[in-house]
């Protein structure tokens, strides 16, 4: 309770002694009672009123309001007593009891120790009001966010002492609520389901015990509104409103059905567009060619933000770090079209001034370094700053890689910090696959991909199938002596059972490599292998007969290979490209040589789908007068070139009608990839797929074998799943008419 007790006898001496003069007291001194824990300083800091001036009861109060905001005192009060000449303020404080300790009752779904990470109230901290309540509400909060919508939380504080109390938050957990449906009142241009496409909160599947979702989250659903606007504004609908979703619960409370209330309005088309801000009439052309919302299309927000992207972006690279682009949307309602003027403030030009690493405890500096693409007093550039986060990333070695730029208005310079946040490196790895090619495959990986810190690689690996094995130590080093230099060997042993043979090899491959920008790589790679094969049937073929026995291959393979891709393991746009030359007899006992271009095209389709285009050329041929190893040449027909065929299927045959690979080859695929659980990463495609293996005496491009079918791909936390359903369209007698391809590992 607020108090300002003046003493009786100090109101009527004053009243008297300055009934003439009106002049009030002045205050001689200052006095803070009743602070236990609480720094006498920390009050007097929020004071107002000073010695010697004189005495204020509009001061006195406001302080008392000071006081009560610190949140550490139940009653405040103020007494006046004379005091040598003038008079002494004393204001009188009770703190609030000290919190000893804070529990739950009623949770049966998490422990007390998953609660306490809710909660930011602990032990020691003063029983304020406002912050047990909110405490309250992060626990509800939790609770909701986790389906139960009808939790309550009570908090209840026991007295220990008049210092001490102890909190108690009673909890009532109830039923866990599911989404069984959402629906929408007032969409007539967009569907319920494209709207529910754009949303977070989805309604419960079978699978949502995987991804957690199907569940009423409060922040979640204020964003989806947020989304559900900006769906209609990117369809032209500038007056749209959507209302507060309303609920209704079945009769055991255990699911809900949301209802979202939207008015689309009517929808509005650019009337014009217009650029202020530019220096000259060409550099206006330039902004021009870059904005893709025109005059006469239906107005799209997304488009807009993109356009503003790609004008932020032209001037961010030639050095404008601070360039920004505000756009103005002036609707005209009568008409239903609207003018979009981009405003353009480039600011100064700027250079690159320190870069600086932190964060690294094992990664030396110059790993991390090498990577940023800009070098200090370079022309800024936000491009190569994103390219640099991107390379950081697909190092792998960091949880997360941070570029903060600190601009210098006065210097022109722009600071970057990379922060990183280590993380392990090393891994072992005990499991299994599957491959429709080598059936069940068992194996053992230790891998160190920053070896030392240096950014080296070590793999140590074994492979146990029920037609193959293999065995490798391999070593990478992606900047050999400090330059773009790549420096690898590799050391293995591997045996596999074909159709008609079984080879057994051991070798040794040492590789070279350069890097040429940022997309292109050329590769040099000598390889030496010892191999014998076995089981070669008395009644066999000549040609497989011939190999029988040992043999050794010294090939040189010389590689050059454009990536673009946004991602090596999932990518949705870019290209990827290579050419690869082999050749062998250069000592040995085979001689042949071989090439290979591999085209392939990943272009985005809508938001999320993905078409993937990819064309293959092999050729290849005997050299000076020395075997060419089965094993070596182009095997089409299943997995990864021709699917609903078997392995080498679509290609040249022995007597047997078993394949013996092919020297001459062409591939061609057509993917179509949608996501079907985006929170799953599963992905659906369905493909067409055509090609042929050729010999000797074959025309090469006559006889192309066609299959068709459809497929999955999960990115499951073991790592890539691929499953492929193939059906040979022009099925000649002996041929598959259909497979079933499945794969467990990478998806390169």
């Amino acid at each position: 309770m607020k108090k300002i007790n003046f003493m009786l006898v100090f109101l009527c001496l004053f009243f008297t002694t300055n009934l003439y003069s009106q002049e009030l007291p002045i205050v001689t001194s200052i006095e803070i009672k009743g602070l236990k824990r609480i720094e006498e300083a920390a009050v007097k800091n929020k004071i107002s009123l000073k010695l010697g001036e004189t005495i204020s009861q509009d001061k006195i109060s406001e302080d008392i309001k000071a006081i009560y905001k610190m949140g550490y005192f139940e009653d405040v009060k103020v007494d006046i007593e004379p005091f040598e000449g003038g008079v002494k303020v004393i204001y009188s404080v009770k703190e609030k009891p000290t919190i000893v300790k804070v529990s739950f009752e009623g949770n049966k779904e998490y422990d007390e120790e998953k609660l306490k990470e809710v909660v930011t109230i602990t032990a020691g901290s003063i029983a304020d009001v406002t912050l047990i309540n909110d405490n309250a509400l992060r626990l509800k909060s939790f609770y909701e966010s986790e389906g139960y919508y009808f939790a309550k939380v009570i908090p209840v504080l026991k007295k220990k002492t008049d210092e001490e109390v102890e909190l108690t938050y009673v909890i009532e957990e109830n039923n866990k609520v599911k989404i069984k449906e959402i629906k929408f009142t007032g969409n007539k241009a967009i569907s319920s389901s494209k709207i529910k496409k754009v949303m977070s909160t989805t309604e419960r599947k079978f699978y949502s015990f995987i991804t957690g979702s199907g569940f009423y989250k409060k922040i979640e659903m204020l964003q989806d509104i947020e989304k559900i606007k900006d769906l209609y504004y990117d369809n032209g609908y500038l007056k749209v409103s959507v209302g507060e979703p309303k609920f209704e619960f079945s009769s055991d409370k255990k699911w809900m059905t949301i209802t979202i209330p939207i008015s689309e309005g009517p929808q509005f088309k650019v009337s014009s567009l217009k650029v202020t801000g530019t220096k000259d009439k060409k550099e206006e052309e330039e902004i021009k060619q870059l904005i893709k919302l025109k005059a006469g299309d239906i107005f799209s927000k997304g488009k807009m933000r993109k356009d503003i992207e790609a004008i932020t972006s032209y001037y961010s690279d030639r050095g404008y770090a601070l360039a920004s682009v505000s756009p103005d949307v002036i609707p005209n309602e009568e008409k239903l079209t609207a003018e979009v003027i981009y405003n353009i403030k480039t600011g100064d030009k700027f250079t690159i001034g320190r870069v600086n690493i932190a964060g690294n405890t094992k990664t030396i500096d110059k790993v991390i370094r090498r990577e940023v693409r800009l070098d200090e007093g370079e022309e800024y550039s936000a491009s190569k700053i994103n390219k640099s986060k991107k390379r950081l990333e697909d190092l792998q070695y960091f949880e997360t890689v941070d570029i903060n730029q600190k601009p210098d208005p006065d210097k022109k310079t722009v600071d970057l910090d990379v922060n990183v946040k280590e993380k392990a490196t090393g891994f072992l790895t005990v499991g299994g696959g599957y491959s429709s090619i080598d059936n069940l495959i068992g194996m053992v990986d230790v891998t160190q991909t920053n070896l030392f810190g240096r950014g080296y690689s070590l793999t140590l690996r074994g492979e146990l199938g029920g037609k193959s094995s293999y065995y490798t130590i391999a070593f990478r080093d992606p900047w050999f002596m400090d330059k773009p230099l790549l420096f690898g060997f590799n050391i293995y042993r591997q045996k596999r059972e074909y159709t008609n043979y079984t080879k057994d090899g051991t070798g040794l491959s040492i590789t070279f490599g350069k890097r040429y920008g940022e997309d292109w790589s050329a590769s040099v790679t000598y390889e030496i292998e010892k191999s014998k094969v076995t089981d070669v049937a008395t009644d066999a073929d000549t040609i497989i007969k011939d190999m029988e026995g040992n043999l050794i291959t010294s090939s040189v393979t010389f590689q050059i290979v454009n990536d673009t891709r946004d991602s090596y393991i999932d990518p949705s746009k870019g290209r990827r490209h290579s050419l690869s030359i082999t050749t062998a007899g250069l000592g040995g006992d085979t001689g042949f040589w071989k090439s290979m271009l591999d085209m392939g095209w990943y272009i985005p389709v809508f938001e999320e789908s993905t078409l993937h285009l990819r064309g293959r050329i092999g050729w290849s041929d005997t050299l000076f007068g020395k075997k060419y190893p089965l094993y070596e040449r182009f095997y089409i027909g299943g997995l990864d070139t021709i699917r609903g065929l078997g392995y080498g299927e679509a290609g040249p045959k022995d007597s047997k009608n078993d394949p013996i690979g092919a020297k001459k080859a062409i591939i061609g695929n057509i993917e179509y990839l949608f996501p079907i659980v985006t929170e799953m990463k599963l992905k659906g495609l369905i493909f067409f797929d055509i090609g042929k293996g050729y010999d000797e005496g074959e025309k090469f491009g006559s006889n192309i074998k066609y299959s068709t079918g459809f497929g999955f791909r999960w990115f499951s936390p073991m790592g890539p799943i691929k499953i492929d359903y193939g059906i040979n369209l022009n099925r000649k007698e002996g041929e598959s008419k259909s497979k079933i391809e499945f794969g467990f590992g990478s998806f390169f």
